[in-house]
């Protein structure tokens, strides 16, 4: 790839991949037959994301730095015109029928309604402050505008173009994706790394979960069973089940992970390394492909000509068959261990669907800070341990902790705030199990209510006595911001 790559897409038949990179402006394509780069296509400066028609033969990259929306020529691989839009182009979105594209502005709260016959702006909304992200429903009724610095999603009314509804989320939300049947919408959100869900029909929130640190954008299985978000913090894919609204595996991917889009076939996705300058190919036959040795996980499993399977293998054991289509199964995995294959009979014969590893129980050995503020804090708390690799979640009582690096024998965390000061559990749960066994201790903040003597010296050397609460835990006092000397206290022993 070029320097800094971000947005990617896919065309319709899933032929190519089409990757912004910002760094280097210009657009990669990717034959995917072979994985490989078979085109640079230059670009002005700062590409961003790119949009494909449905008819895959144009696509729209807006370019943020010289304030355009770039329309290729995908049987060329040619920029044939260059439509401004002003500078802080962020994302584009084609209508289902591709006469318009929406492209939002960041800097400018505004969405730029461009018809696509003439190459021109017909139009310009304003939505909430820092529109980022744009996602169009499957009718092309509604256009759904991430607003960074509301805190909400803006809903456009594509026949009038006009704002006809505001829906509050969580903090800083960045990339919406709408499902196939238009009945939700998935935003990521930066502020507290969770995904909101929108029921579109309610225009509400129903549901909030907790991913890992700084989400990007968000990919789905075309059977709707999964959505997949790219974590650039800890460098790992998300994956959702939508049926319980939870996450069920994070997957380990290549540093800074930012776009993701899944191919139409839902057996594999392209997950855009943004500071590691690669795109990597995630596959997604088996879901999800860890799971505890003491067996009993439900997997789905993604393929073709998967009708009336006669059997699951996981290695030697059987798994048992809940549900099955052409395209995809469902089983319950058995006990096992170590990485095995996945193979599916049927009339036609076996073949294989991937790999499966079966993953051990995490153990938890330490904790540093174990104290912290009961409001919480941005200061980083690292958990050690085994088998920590892939952690899913981390709980401080009831309060979740946001993944912010992880490997096998670490995790490093941020502490949310916590109803009341005290001692709590800390859990870990990855896809072997759930390990606890520590606690993490909410303090007051602390008060200062006298100061005895309250003048001295310039030269210093003043012992002085500090009286108030929540001062038992104090680390440092300082003076104008310089630290001063701990005294012992007057129940403390002297050295004689």
């Amino acid at each position: 790839m070029g320097n800094t790559p971000q947005g990617i897409a896919l065309t319709p038949d899933g032929t190519r991949a089409y990757v912004a990179n910002r760094g280097s402006n210009t657009v990669s394509v990717i034959d995917t037959a072979t994985d490989t780069v078979t085109g640079t296509i230059p670009t002005g400066a700062g590409p961003a994301n790119v949009a494909i028609s449905p008819d895959g033969t144009r696509a729209y990259v807006t370019v943020f730095d010289d304030g355009l929306v770039s329309v290729l020529d995908l049987a060329s691989n040619t920029v044939v015109t260059d439509i401004p839009v002003g500078v802080g182009a962020t994302m584009a979105a084609v209508t289902p029928d591709g006469t318009r594209v929406y492209a939002t502005r960041q800097n400018t709260d505004t969405v730029s309604v461009i018809d696509t016959a003439t190459a021109t702006v017909t139009g310009t909304i304003t939505v909430g402050p820092g529109a980022t992200g744009v996602a169009i429903t499957p009718d092309g009724t509604r256009a759904y505008v991430a607003c960074l610095f509301a805190g909400a999603v803006s809903v456009l009314d594509t026949a009038t173009n006009t704002v006809v509804d505001t829906i509050p989320v969580s903090p800083l939300p960045i990339i919406p994706a709408v499902t196939a049947d238009g009945a939700h919408v998935y935003v990521t959100c930066v502020g507290n790394s969770t995904v909101s869900v929108i029921d579109t029909a309610a225009g509400t929130v129903t549901a909030t979960i907790g991913v890992s640190a700084q989400p990007r954008f968000v990919g789905m299985s075309p059977d709707g069973a999964h959505v997949y978000v790219a974590n650039s913090g800890p460098s790992t894919v998300s994956v959702i089940d939508t049926a319980t609204q939870a996450v069920v595996e994070n997957i380990g991917v290549g540093a800074g992970p930012t776009g993701l889009a899944v191919f139409p076939d839902g057996t594999h996705a392209y997950v855009v390394n943004s500071d590691a300058g690669t795109v990597e190919v995630l596959a997604t036959t088996v879901v999800p492909d860890q799971g505890s040795t003491a067996g009993g996980r439900t997997v789905t499993l993604t393929g073709h000509h998967l009708a009336n399977a006669t059997a699951v293998h996981w290695g030697t054991a059987q798994a048992a068959i809940t549900a099955n289509t052409d395209t995809s199964l469902t089983v319950t995995t058995p006990a096992g261990s170590g990485a095995v294959p996945v193979t599916v009979t049927t009339a036609g014969g076996t073949g294989s669907l991937g790999t499966f590893y079966y993953v051990p129980l995490p153990v938890l050995t330490g904790i540093s800070p174990a104290a912290g503020p009961v409001a919480g804090s941005d200061d980083a708390i690292v958990l050690t341990g085994r088998n920590l690799a892939g952690a899913i979640d981390v709980y401080f009582g009831v309060t979740r902790a946001v993944i912010q690096t992880v490997s096998d024998t670490q995790i490093t965390v941020r502490a949310a705030g916590a109803p009341a000061p005290g001692a709590v559990a800390v859990s870990v749960t990855t896809a072997g199990g759930r390990a606890d066994g520590l606690s993490y201790t909410y303090l007051d903040p602390s008060t200062i209510t006298d100061v005895s003597p309250n003048s001295g010296p310039t030269t210093g050397g003043t012992e002085v006595t500090i009286t108030g609460t929540g001062l038992a835990d104090a680390e440092e006092v300082s003076f104008h911001g310089t630290p001063a000397p701990r005294q012992p206290s007057p129940s403390s022993p002297r050295p004689s």
